[in-house]
């Protein structure tokens, strides 16, 4: 079990970059996936309810979470419930080019701050850099322009929803200390993380569940279990890395997120947007020369 005290970036194995780069892979596909597949409280709701269902029987298999990680993973459940709702408000009528690169672009910044208030994590100068760079480039990734002055009130969601994000990965940075082993804390997490938001939003909607057959269905419960494997793999890094540093590299979804509503769903897309994206990727080989 790992303590509160400072975690440095040599931390940072290529183990966990590999891992974290391929969850931030997987974390763009499935919120393509709920962006793109008409009401996104509904394809969220069956999202996040598939990764509990997947949960649910594996629990016996773990032991659960003690004492010390309960009122963490109990905070992370509460935080998701505004996390999903933010980003549902703006992917109703926001880009998803836009809405996620700035939900996730506020995040590192936030979780640096928070981990060095809360829980004494001191990074490099090198690390801070990098931190820096990655948050930059995501800012800069959806710019200040016509589209961004367009759609304001999805702008202001996604930066409630970036606020979340530092908030959930503070609390299950912490938990999973706190638990010592990883996976009961996930497999538990999951398991009552779909419920105060999925259950409800599939009871209010019940009567358009109709209209969710395949194709439909298939894609939000191929989209539930890319984000149970990608926010699994995420606080399995964390267990051992400074959390800064796995927030940082975990934004790099971006990139594909952009990538993704600009190809596939004719978001539009500008050249100081790819020079932008040049500029994250730069952030990602500091983070690694950070090592």
């Amino acid at each position: 079990m790992h303590g509160a005290g400072p975690l440095g970036p040599e931390l940072l194995s290529a183990t966990v970059f590999a891992v974290v780069l391929g969850a931030a892979v997987l974390h763009a596909a499935w919120n393509a996936l709920v962006k793109q597949g008409g009401d996104p409280f509904l394809r969220l709701a069956i999202v996040i309810l598939t990764g509990s269902l997947v949960c649910l029987p594996l629990l016996p298999l773990v032991e659960p979470p003690p004492a010390a990680a309960w009122p963490w993973l109990l905070t992370s459940v509460a935080v998701h419930v505004g996390y999903d709702w933010l980003l549902c408000l703006g992917y109703l009528r926001g880009d998803l080019s836009l809405v996620y690169p700035v939900a996730r672009g506020v995040a590192p910044p936030l979780v640096a701050l928070l981990g060095a208030l809360v829980a004494g994590e001191h990074l490099s100068a090198t690390a801070l850099a990098a931190v820096a760079v990655v948050s930059i480039g995501i800012v800069l990734l959806v710019g200040l322009g016509r589209v961004a002055r367009a759609q304001r009130r999805s702008v202001l969601y996604a930066l409630g929803c970036g606020a979340t994000i530092a908030l959930y990965t503070l609390a299950d940075g912490q938990g999973v200390r706190a638990a010592g082993e990883p996976w009961g804390y996930i497999l538990w997490l999951f398991a009552l993380d779909g419920l105060p938001f999925g259950l409800p939003v599939l009871w209010l909607q019940r009567h358009r569940l109709q209209g969710l057959a395949t194709p439909g269905l298939g894609p939000a419960v191929l989209g539930g279990l890319l984000s149970f494997t990608a926010y699994a793999l995420v606080i399995w890094a964390m267990a051992t890395t400074p959390m800064a540093l796995v927030s940082a590299l975990r934004e790099t979804s971006v990139v594909l997120a952009a990538w993704i509503g600009t190809r596939l769903l004719a978001e539009p897309f500008g050249g100081r947007r790819v020079a932008a994206a040049s500029l994250v990727a730069a952030g990602i080989v500091l983070l690694k020369l950070a090592d």
